[in-house]
């Protein structure tokens, strides 16, 4: 695996188990907090920008991750952040992004796999 695909994995790792964390205090304080909204719009940039650049790097996503979708959710939090729907938000953190955390696993497990050889 190449080094840069291999990097971005690994964060999108760290992030998507932040935005576990944000998911597991439940919808009602998600909605309750402009911090944990924050956050979340957050991640969710850094997530569509990691896709952006493993999709430019030509690195396949799994089964049920749509790089393009990412990128545009990106987009839409940067560009339309007054149109933000905040159940649409917290649907995201709660479903979509824990299903990526599944379906990514073989691939953060390669990663590191991959990045433990650069260093022997």
């Amino acid at each position: 695996m190449e080094r840069r695909v291999a990097k971005e994995l690994l964060h999108i790792e760290a992030w998507l188990l932040r935005a576990n964390e944000i998911a597991d205090q439940g919808k009602e304080t998600y909605l309750e907090s402009a911090l944990l909204q924050e956050a979340g719009d957050s991640l969710m940039m850094k997530l569509g920008e990691a896709a952006n650049r493993l999709s430019r790097l030509g690195a396949p996503s799994p089964a049920g991750i749509d790089w393009a979708l990412a990128t545009a959710n990106r987009n839409f939090i940067i560009h339309q952040y007054d149109q933000i729907s905040r159940s649409l938000t917290w649907l995201t953190l709660s479903v979509d992004l824990r299903e990526w955390h599944d379906a990514l696993q073989p691939s953060f497990r390669a990663a590191r796999s991959s990045l433990a050889d650069d260093i022997e």
